[in-house]
C-alpha cells in the first residue's frame, strides 16, 4: 500500500467500527502496483491526512494542445477537469489553494458550488506571452502563467482551457495550455513548464489538492448537541461550526489536551509538571488552568511571563529608577521641543491623531526593544525599524545619530507641516517620539522594497518594470515631488531625491520616502543658502558649487532617477569607463553623440516606440541642465510624464504585453452541465477529466 505520510486521524479509519461513518473510511485498493489509498468508494486518491482537519488529494488537470493552429486531438487535450465533495465532510481549502493556468495563449474559467446552498461561483484566468525570454522563473502573475484565489467553503469545481489563438504563434516552445487547481506551495512556476511533455504526469505525482475535513455534514454545533448519541465531541472539549452549517469541527478546551473526537475526551494539561515551568516560584495546577504565587514578603502575578516576584525591597528600587526614567524622559520631552509642537498643534487645530507624539515605550515594545532582526536599513542620517504598533498598524521608525539642539524650533515645524502632507505618492508621516534624547520619526511602513532595488536586481533580464510600468511609476514620483514644491501650505525641498528614495508599495505604487534632509522654503523666497548635503551621482552641480538650494535641484536628482529607469545604469559607477562613470554625464553624452540607443535597457527598446524613447531622453536632458534655470519645473516634468503616459496602448492591444485577469461575474453566463460533469457518487467516481469543452468564448460573447 502507498503510505501515508501521517497517522491516520480519528474520525477516519481503515474500516467502520475506526472512523464516524462510511465517509470517513480510508480503503486500500490493491489493484493497483503499488496499491494506493481512496476515500472510502470515491475515485479520491489520499495522499496525506493530517490532524490539523486536512487532506491531500491527487490532482486533476485540464489540457488542450495544439499544432500547426489546430487542435491537437490526441490523448494528451483533456480539456476538463472536475472534482466533486458534493456529499462529503470536505471542501478545498481557500488557503491553501490557488486555480492555475499555465500556457501562452490561454483562458480558463473555474466554475463551481459553495456550501449547504450550492451558491455558484465563477472565476478565471488569463496567461499570455509572446516569446520565452519574457517569461519570469517563480513568477504568476500573466506572464506565461497566471493564478487567482478560490472562495471560502467551494465543494465543486470543473474546469476547462481554451485558446485565444491556437497558440498559433507560440506553439514552437508552448504547444498547450493548462488549467488547474493546486496546493500553491507546492507549485512554483519556471519556463520549463510551458515545452515539458511530462508536465502532466509531473503534476499529477508532485501537484495535490489541499481539502479541509470537518464533521456532522450539514449540521451545526446546536444543530448537533440537540443528538448526544451522534454528537461527535467528547468531554472538555468546544464544537465550532465550520462554514456556515457545512459541518462542525471539535478542539480541546484552554489547559486541556488530546483527541477531542475520542473517549474520554480531552484531558487536563498539569502545567506545574511539564517541561515549560509556567511559574517563578510556587505553582498550584487546577482543571483546565493554573495559579503562580509568591514566597512572603514577595510581591508580583508569580508568572515567568509576567512581572515574577520580587522583593519589597526591590519593589522599591524599581519605583525610584522609574521615577529617575520619568524624569528623564521629561527632560528630553522639553528638550526636543515637546512643548512647542503642542502649541503649534493647538495653533494649526492639529489633533494627537493627526500629528501624533508617540511615547518611548509604545515605539520600543513596537520594535521589540530595537531588535536587530526589526531593521529595515541603515543610512547616514540614522537607522530605520519596522514596527508593530499596539493597534496592528506596521510602520517605519527612523532612530537619527544626532541631534542639534539648535534647530529643534525649525524640527517640529518640519514634523507639524509634514504630518499634515496628504498625497497617494508620498510617505506618510505619522508623528514622533520625542521622549528620547535623539527624536524618533514614524512613518507608515511601505512593504515591497526600493525603486533602486528592482530596477538593479533585474539588471539583464526581463522584469515587471515594463515601458509602460517604468513610465507610471516616474509620472508618480513627479506629480508627489510636484505637490511639494508647489501644493504643500509651504514649498519643501526634498534634497535628496533618488531611486532608494522612491518606495514601492504592494500594488507597485511609488511612493517619496525620507526627508531627513528636507528644508521648507518660506513663501517669498525661492532658494535659501544651506549646508550641501545629499547623495554623489544625483547631487545638483549648482547647488554643490553655490549652497543655493532651489526646488530645480530636486529636478536635476530626478532626473539621474529618469535616466536610472531607462538604462538600468547605477548613478555612480566604476565598474564603467573613466568618462562614463557619471550616468548623468554619460547619458547626456550619449544622447548628444546619437548613441542613445546603445544605452538603454534592451526591454525598453522592445517595448517602447522610438519616439517615446527619444521624448523622454530629451526629458532627461532638460533636467540635468547645469544650469538650474535651464531645467524645466517638477510640474513641467510631470505632465510631460503624464502624457507619454497616456500614449501608452492598452495591454490588449499587442502581444508583447502581458496581464492576468479575474474573470468574475453573472453565475448563469457560465452554466455548468447538467450531465458528464458533476460525477456520479454512486460508481464513486468523484472527479474526473473530459475531452469535451464548456465553449467558453462562444458563451462569453454571446448575448442573453
Amino acid at each position: 500500500m502507498r503510505k501515508l505520510n501521517h497517522s491516520i486521524p480519528f474520525g477516519f479509519g481503515l474500516d467502520g467500527a475506526c472512523s464516524l461513518s462510511s465517509m470517513y473510511i480510508i480503503n486500500c485498493n490493491t489493484s493497483f502496483d503499488p496499491p494506493k489509498s481512496f476515500l472510502g468508494t470515491t475515485n479520491l486518491e489520499v495522499l496525506d491526512l493530517f490532524d490539523n482537519v486536512q487532506m491531500r488529494i491527487r490532482n486533476y488537470m485540464a489540457t488542450r494542445c495544439y499544432q500547426g493552429g489546430e487542435i491537437d486531438n490526441s490523448t494528451r487535450s483533456l480539456r476538463s477537469a472536475w472534482i466533486n465533495l458534493d456529499d462529503l465532510p470536505l471542501v478545498f481549502s481557500d488557503i491553501a489553494n490557488k486555480f492555475v493556468v499555465v500556457g501562452c495563449d490561454d483562458l480558463a474559467l473555474i466554475q463551481g458550488t459553495l456550501g449547504r446552498s450550492s451558491t455558484p461561483f465563477t472565476s478565471g484566468c488569463i496567461a499570455v506571452c509572446a516569446r520565452p525570454d519574457q517569461v519570469l522563473n517563480g513568477s504568476c502573475t500573466g506572464i506565461g502563467c497566471c493564478q487567482t484565489s478560490i472562495p471560502k467553503g467551494l465543494k465543486t469545481f470543473i474546469t476547462s482551457v481554451t485558446s485565444l489563438d491556437n497558440h498559433t504563434n507560440v506553439s514552437y516552445f508552448n504547444p498547450c495550455g493548462h488549467a488547474f487547481l493546486a496546493e500553491q506551495d507546492k507549485f512554483t512556476f519556471n519556463l520549463a513548464n510551458l515545452s515539458d511533455p511530462m508536465f502532466i504526469s509531473r503534476m499529477k505525482d508532485e501537484i495535490p489538492v489541499m481539502l479541509d475535513w470537518f464533521v456532522g455534514v450539514n449540521q451545526t454545533c446546536s444543530q448537533a448537541k440537540g443528538d448526544p448519541a451522534t454528537y461527535a465531541c467528547q468531554q472538555n472539549s468546544d464544537c465550532t461550526d465550520f462554514d456556515n452549517g457545512l459541518g462542525y469541527r471539535c478542539s480541546c478546551l484552554s489547559g486541556y489536551q488530546g483527541n477531542p473526537y475520542l473517549s474520554p475526551g480531552c484531558t487536563d494539561i498539569d502545567e506545574c509538571t511539564g517541561p515549560i515551568k509556567p511559574c517563578s516560584h510556587f505553582c498550584s495546577n487546577s482543571l483546565g488552568g493554573y495559579k503562580c504565587s509568591c514566597p512572603k514578603g514577595h510581591r508580583g502575578d508569580g508568572l515567568k511571563s509576567g512581572t515574577g516576584c520580587t522583593s519589597d525591597h526591590s519593589q522599591f528600587v524599581t519605583s525610584a529608577r522609574r521615577k529617575k526614567l520619568m524624569k528623564l524622559r521629561e527632560k528630553f520631552f522639553e528638550q526636543n521641543g515637546g512643548l512647542l509642537m503642542k502649541q503649534q498643534l493647538s495653533q494649526k487645530g492639529g489633533t494627537m491623531e493627526s500629528s501624533k507624539i508617540f511615547s518611548a515605550d509604545e515605539l520600543k515594545v513596537a520594535t521589540n526593544n530595537y531588535s536587530e532582526d526589526h531593521i529595515l536599513g541603515k543610512g547616514g542620517y540614522g537607522t530605520v525599524y519596522k514596527g508593530i504598533l499596539k493597534d496592528g498598524r506596521e510602520v517605519a521608525i527612523k532612530k537619527s545619530k544626532v541631534a542639534d539642539e539648535s534647530q529643534v524650533e525649525l524640527f517640529i515645524n518640519e514634523v507639524v507641516i509634514l504630518t499634515q502632507i496628504n498625497h497617494r505618492n508620498v510617505v506618510k508621516l505619522l508623528g514622533c517620539c520625542l521622549e528620547t534624547e535623539v527624536p524618533l520619526l514614524v512613518y507608515e511602513f511601505i512593504s515591497n522594497g526600493t525603486l533602486f532595488e528592482h530596477i538593479h536586481k533585474s539588471k539583464g533580464i526581463t522584469s515587471w518594470l515594463t515601458w509602460a510600468n517604468r513610465i507610471r511609476l516616474a509620472a508618480e514620483a513627479a506629480d508627489a515631488l510636484a505637490y511639494l514644491h508647489s501644493a504643500a501650505s509651504i514649498p519643501i525641498i526634498h534634497r535628496d531625491v533618488k531611486s532608494t528614495n522612491i518606495l514601492v508599495d504592494e500594488s507597485y505604487t511609488a511612493k517619496i520616502a525620507d526627508f531627513g534632509a528636507s528644508r521648507l522654503i518660506p513663501i517669498d523666497q525661492s532658494q535659501v543658502t544651506t549646508l550641501v548635503q545629499g547623495t554623489m551621482g544625483y547631487l545638483d552641480p549648482e547647488y554643490f558649487h553655490t549652497s543655493q538650494l532651489t526646488e530645480k535641484s530636486d529636478v536635476y536628482s530626478f532626473g539621474v532617477v529618469l535616466a536610472e529607469l531607462l538604462t538600468k545604469e547605477k548613478p555612480l559607477s566604476f565598474e564603467r569607463k573613466q568618462e562614463e562613470r557619471n550616468l548623468a554625464t554619460y547619458f547626456v553624452l550619449s544622447l548628444k553623440e546619437d548613441r542613445l540607443m546603445e544605452i538603454l535597457d534592451p526591454q525598453l527598446v522592445r517595448e517602447a516606440s522610438e519616439v517615446q524613447l527619444v521624448t523622454l531622453a530629451k526629458l532627461v536632458k532638460n533636467c540635468l541642465n547645469v544650469k538650474g534655470e535651464d531645467r524645466p519645473t517638477m510640474k513641467e516634468v510631470a505632465l510631460e510624464l503624464e502624457g507619454l503616459k497616456k500614449q501608452n496602448r492598452h495591454p490588449w492591444a499587442e502581444h508583447n504585453y502581458e496581464e492576468t485577469i479575474g474573470l468574475t461575474g453573472q453565475h448563469d453566463l457560465y452554466p455548468v452541465p447538467s450531465n458528464g460533469y458533476s460525477g456520479n457518487p454512486s460508481t464513486g467516481e468523484f472527479s474526473g477529466l473530459h475531452s469535451m469543452d464548456i465553449n467558453m468564448i462562444t458563451d462569453l460573447n454571446r448575448p442573453r
